[in-house]
C-alpha cells in the first residue's frame, strides 16, 4: 500500500515509480513515513554486525519536559550525524531514553496531589508517594518522545531507557559502592544550596538569580560609646546575625589593627561573642571594611569560617524558620525575623544606616520559586580529586576530543577547580542511597547482590539526578555486566550538546566514565571519543528565550507550520559550533521554502524523464559539465564541513548550490537539451547529501527517482571527478560564468529599457564570437530575446565585458515600451536617488556626527552613497536616451 497521494506511473525502462503530488504537504508524509522507518527496523541496529560501530547516546531529556528549541536543534544535529553515519556503511546505534528528574518530577507530582486530594508528601507513606510518582509518569511521562517522532529523529526505540530503570539502579549502586569503598564518598556538614519550600538541597543548575528590591542595614557591634571599641558592619539579611560568629577586616586595615582578636557581646545570645577575625579575602575599600560572618549561611562566611576553626550555629531549619537560638525570634519565618531583628536593634541604638530600597541579586529556586537559603547541612558528597584529574587528562591526552577547541579551556577551568560534589538530595523520588544504619550508629554500603543486616535502616536520602545520568553512556547498553552492546557500541562515538552543561553532565560523564573504565577491564578508557559543543537557540534579536519576555518558540508548532524538515533545516543552517543561534519566523519560512523549492525541482526534473540509473552520455554540454563540477565540488566542500561539525557551514553551502546553481541556473540551462541521465544523476546526489538533515522529502523524492525501498542505506556521497579532460571542464565553468553575466546584465537592461518581464524582443548578440554558440538557445529563452529578422534596426544597446571577451547586444524595443510612462519612472528614480545623496552629504560634512560614530557606521554611508551617485549617472544615461525616443 503506497502512502496518500502517490499513485503508480511507468517510465521508459519499464520501472513502476512513484509519481509526486503536485505539493509538498508535510502532515500528509511526515508520520506515515516515520512510522514505516520504525517497523521496519532501519534505526535498529544489529549487535553482532560486521561493520564498523557508531553510537550515540541522547542527552536525557526530563520525564517531565516538553520540546524546546534547545532540544530540536540538539537531535537535529545528532540525527544528521547519525543518518550520514548509515549511509556511509556504520552500524548505527542511536540510544534514546528519559531522565526521572528528581526534583522536577517530584514537583509536579506534590502540585499535582496538593490540588486533586489536598495532601502534602508527608500526609503519604514514602513508598505509598513513590507508587504515586510511577503513576504520573506512566499517564503524563514522555511526552517528548512522540515530540521526537514528530521531528524525525531516528533512534532506536527497542533500547529506550530511563535513569529509574532496574538495570540502570543496578549500575548506580555498584559505582556507589565502589566509591565509597574506596574512600571517594563521605558524609558530613557542608554549605549547601537549601530550597525551603522543596526542602532539600539542590545543584547550582537549579538556581535562578532574580534581582530584588530588599534593604541594605548597617548596625553596630561592640560599645555604644563612639570612643570606645565597636565596629559596623552592613548585611541584606538582617535575620543572619543570629548566626554572626565574628567580623572579619583586612590585615593591613590600620583602621582596625586593634580590634583584631578583641570579642564584643551578641546582642541578643548569650552564648555567642562576636570575634573580630583578620583575613585577606576582605576589601577594606568596600563599605566599612569590615564583614559580619555567619559561617552556617553564607558560602563566602563559611570558607573563612573553616579557615578561622570558627564555630557554625545554625540558625534556619529545612522550612527556613529561625530556629535554636534560645531568642524570642525562634519560629519566625526569616523574613519576620529580618524586619523583628531591625526593631529590635534600633531600640538598642545599633542601627547605624538603612538603605531601602536596594537593589541586589539573590538565588532563587528554579522549580518552585523561593529565595534559596545557603545552610549548613549534613550531606553525602563525592570526592572528585582524582575523578576531575582523570577527566582533564583525557581531554589533555586527546582520548576525547572537544569541538570547538576554544571551549577547551572553559572544561579545564572546571575539572581543574572543582570541589567535593554534594550528591545528596532530600527528596523521595530518585535512587535511594545504598547506605544502611545499624542500631549502634554502625554504617553499611550495600551493592546490587547484597542483603542489607535485619535491622539497619537505609539512608532517607536520595542521589542527584545528575548521579544516575552521569552513567548514561555505559548504563545504558549494560553495565556493570558485560554485554553485547557494551563489546560493539561502548565507548560512544560522539557526544552532541549545548555548552551550558558542559560542567554539570559532560564532565561528570567524563569523571564517572573514565572512573569505571579504569575499574572495568575491557570497557574503554572514555565514554565517547568526541564532544561536539553547540551555542543555545535565542530570539531573533539574540535574548535567552523565557517564559517572561514571551518570546519562546515551539518547535511542535513549526512542525505544524513549516513541516518537520523545514524546522531542522532552519536550525542545522545556524549551528556554528560553539556559537548563538538566533532563530526567528523568517527562519522557518525561509526553510519551508526551500523545501518547497527542491521538491518543485525534483518534481519537474521527473516529469521530464529525470533518471538516476542511466549511465551519463558521452557528450555532455557546457551547462552539464559545469553542474557535474560544482556537484563534486560542492560533495567534497560539505565532507568536509560535516567531518568538522561545521552544520551552518554545510548546510548553507547545500542551500546555495540547490536553490542557486541547480535550480535558477541548471535547470533553466538544460530547458533546452535536457539530459536525463545528468539530472537524475544530479538529483540522485543532492538528495542524499540533504537527506541527513531534511528526512521526509528526501525520502519520498529519492524513493521516487529511483524506485528504491528507502534512502536510509544509499550511500553516502563522496567527491569523485566525473570524466573528461581538465581543459573541457575549465572552458565549460568559463562559459557557463559568461552566461551568468550576460543574463544577469541582459535582464538588467531590459528593465532599464521599460520592458516587461514576460515580453519577447529581437536582439542581435553574436554568440559565436563570444564563444557561447552551443549555449545560445538557452540564453534567449531565458532572457526572452528572440533572433533578429532582416529588417531588424536596433534602439539600444549595451556592451558586456564578460571572462575574455566583450560582446554586444543590441535590441530593438519599438512598440513595446511607454516611452512617457518610463521617462516619468526614471525622474521619480533620479528624484529619490538625489535625495539619498542629500542625506548621506550632510551626514558626512557634520563635523561632529563623523567624531562620534564608529568607523564602520562612517564607511557604511560612504558605501550608500556611492551607490546612490552610480545609480543617479546611470539612470540619467536612460532618461536622456529616453528624450530621444519622443
Amino acid at each position: 500500500m503506497l502512502p496518500a497521494g502517490y499513485k503508480m506511473a511507468t517510465v521508459t525502462d519499464n520501472r513502476e515509480m512513484r509519481e509526486l503530488p503536485s505539493k509538498w504537504e508535510p502532515k500528509e508524509h511526515e508520520e506515515k513515513l516515520y512510522e514505516t522507518w520504525v517497523e521496519k527496523g532501519y534505526f535498529t541496529p544489529d549487535a553482532h554486525s560486521p561493520k564498523p560501530a557508531f553510537s550515540v547516546v541522547l542527552p536525557p531529556p526530563n520525564v517531565t519536559g516538553q520540546l524546546h528549541m534547545g532540544h530540536a536543534l540538539d537531535h537535529t544535529l545528532i540525527d544528521s550525524i547519525v543518518r550520514r553515519k548509515r549511509m556511509q556503511g556504520y552500524e548505527v546505534l542511536w540510544l534514546p531514553g528519559m531522565d526521572h528528574a528528581g526534583i522536577a518530577t517530584q514537583t509536579k507530582v506534590e502540585a499535582k496531589l496538593q490540588e486533586e486530594e489536598g495532601k502534602r508528601r508527608w500526609d503519604y507513606e514514602r513508598d505509598e508517594f513513590v507508587d504515586k510518582v510511577w503513576e504520573w509518569k506512566e499517564e503524563y511521562g514522555g511526552r517528548i518522545l512522540s515530540q521526537m517522532r514528530a521531528i524525525g529523529d531516528s533512534v532506536d526505540w527497542t533500547r529506550e531507557r530511563f535513569t529509574m530503570d532496574e538495570g540502570l539502579s543496578r549500575a548506580v549502586q555498584t559505582i556507589f559502592k565502589k566509591m565509597y569503598d574506596e574512600g571517594m564518598i563521605y558524609r558530613d556538614y557542608r554549605l549547601v544550596n537549601w530550597s525551603p519550600v522543596l526542602e532539600t538541597a539542590v545543584s547550582d543548575i537549579e538556581v535562578v538569580y532574580k534581582d530584588v528590591e530588599g534593604e541594605l542595614v548597617s548596625f553596630r557591634y561592640g560599645s555604644m560609646n563612639d570612643d570606645e571599641p565597636h565596629i559596623v558592619v552592613a548585611t541584606t539579611r538582617m535575620e543572619t546575625m543570629l548566626g554572626d560568629v565574628a567580623v572579619a577586616v583586612h590585615p593591613d586595615d590600620e583602621r582596625y589593627t586593634d580590634l583584631v582578636g578583641q570579642e564584643f557581646p551578641h546582642p541578643f545570645r548569650d552564648d555567642l561573642t562576636i570575634k573580630v577575625i583578620a583575613d585577606d579575602y576582605v576589601d577594606m575599600e568596600f563599605g566599612t571594611g569590615a564583614v559580619k560572618i555567619t559561617p552556617a549561611h553564607d558560602p563566602n562566611d563559611y570558607a573563612m569560617g573553616q579557615r578561622h576553626n570558627l564555630d557554625m550555629p545554625i540558625i534556619l531549619d529545612s522550612t527556613a524558620h529561625i530556629c535554636d537560638t534560645g531568642t524570642r525570634f525562634d519560629g519566625m519565618t526569616r523574613e519576620e525575623a529580618r524586619h523583628e531583628i531591625c526593631e529590635a536593634l534600633r531600640e538598642q541604638g545599633r542601627i547605624v544606616k538603612e538603605i531601602r530600597p536596594y537593589v541586589h541579586s539573590v538565588g532563587h529556586s528554579e522549580r518552585s520559586g523561593e529565595p534559596i537559603e545557603p545552610r549548613l547541612s549534613l550531606q553525602w558528597f563525592v570526592k572528585v580529586e582524582k575523578l576531575a584529574k582523570m577527566a582533564g587528562d583525557a581531554i589533555r591526552d586527546g582520548k576525547t576530543t572537544i569541538h570547538p577547541a576554544a571551549l577547551e579551556p572553559r572544561y579545564f577551568d572546571w575539572v581543574d577547580n572543582m570541589h567535593d560534589w554534594t550528591i545528596s538530595r532530600q527528596l523521595w523520588w530518585g535512587h535511594r542511597i545504598p547506605i544502611w544504619y545499624g542500631p549502634n550508629d554502625e554504617v553499611v554500603c550495600c551493592g546490587p547482590d547484597d542483603t542489607p543486616p535485619e535491622g539497619y535502616t537505609q539512608d532517607p536520602d536520595v542521589l542527584d539526578t545528575w548521579f544516575s545520568s552521569a552513567l548514561f553512556p555505559f548504563s545504558t547498553m549494560g553495565w556493570p555486566d558485560s554485554t553485547d552492546d557494551l563489546k560493539k557500541f561502548y565507548p560512544t562515538s560522539v557526544l552532541v550538546t549545548a555548552y551550558d552543561i558542559l560542567f554539570f553532565w559532560v564532565a561528570r560523564m567524563m569523571m564517572f566514565g573514565t572512573y569505571a573504565g579504569q575499574m572495568t577491564e575491557g570497557l574503554g578508557e572514555v565514554p565517547f571519543t568526541d564532544l561536539f559543543l553547540h551555542g543555545l537557540v535565542r530570539d531573533e534579536r539574540g535574548r535567552k528565550m523565557s517564559k517572561s519576555l514571551g518570546n519562546g518558540i515551539n518547535p511542535m508548532d513549526w512542525v505544524e507550520d513549516y513541516g518537520a524538515d523545514a524546522l531542522r533545516f532552519a536550525l542545522a543552517r545556524g549551528a556554528n559550533p560553539g556559537v548563538d543561534l538566533p532563530l526567528g519566523s523568517d527562519a522557518g519560512s525561509s526553510a519551508r521554502n526551500f523545501v518547497t523549492k527542491l521538491f518543485n525541482a525534483a518534481r519537474f526534473a521527473l516529469s521530464r524523464g529525470a533518471d538516476a540509473s542511466a549511465e551519463l552520455p558521452a557528450e555532455l554540454s557546457d551547462a552539464d559539465r559545469w553542474i557535474l563540477d560544482r556537484l563534486n565540488e560542492v560533495t567534497r566542500d560539505v565532507n568536509e564541513l560535516l567531518d568538522d561539525y561545521q552544520f551552518a557551514k554545510a548546510n548553507e553551502e547545500m542551500f546555495h548550490f540547490v536553490w542557486d546553481e541547480l535550480c535558477d541556473w541548471y535547470l533553466e540551462l538544460s530547458k533546452t537539451n535536457f539530459q536525463p541521465a545528468v539530472m537524475g544523476h544530479v538529483l540522485d546526489q543532492v538528495l542524499r547529501l540533504l537527506h541527513p538533515t531534511m528526512p521526509f522529502v528526501t525520502e519520498t523524492l529519492w524513493t521516487a527517482l529511483t524506485g528504491e525501498e528507502t534512502i536510509t542505506f544509499a550511500q553516502w556521497p563522496e567527491a569523485a571527478p566525473y570524466d573528461g579532460a581538465e581543459a573541457e571542464r575549465r572552458t565549460a565553468s568559463r562559459r557557463i560564468a559568461d552566461v551568468q553575466k550576460l543574463v544577469t546584465e541582459v535582464r538588467r537592461f531590459r528593465s532599464d529599457q521599460g520592458v516587461k518581464p514576460s515580453q519577447k524582443v529581437p536582439a542581435r548578440i553574436d554568440f559565436a564570437a563570444a564563444d557561447l554558440a552551443g549555449l545560445e538557445d538557452a540564453v534567449r529563452d531565458i532572457v526572452r530575446l528572440t533572433p533578429p529578422e532582416e529588417d531588424f534596426t536596433p534602439t539600444a544597446s549595451i556592451e558586456i565585458r564578460l571572462a575574455e571577451k566583450t560582446v554586444l547586444v543590441e535590441v530593438d524595443t519599438s512598440g513595446t515600451i511607454d516611452v512617457a510612462a518610463e521617462i516619468k519612472r526614471c525622474e521619480k528614480d533620479i528624484a529619490k536617488q538625489d535625495k539619498e545623496l542629500e542625506t548621506t552629504g550632510k551626514k558626512l560634512s557634520n563635523e561632529a556626527f563623523l567624531s562620534k560614530a564608529p568607523e564602520a557606521v562612517v564607511e557604511k554611508i560612504k558605501t550608500r552613497r556611492e551607490v546612490a551617485q552610480a545609480e543617479k549617472e546611470r539612470l540619467t544615461a536612460r532618461l536622456a536616451q529616453l528624450e530621444k525616443m519622443q
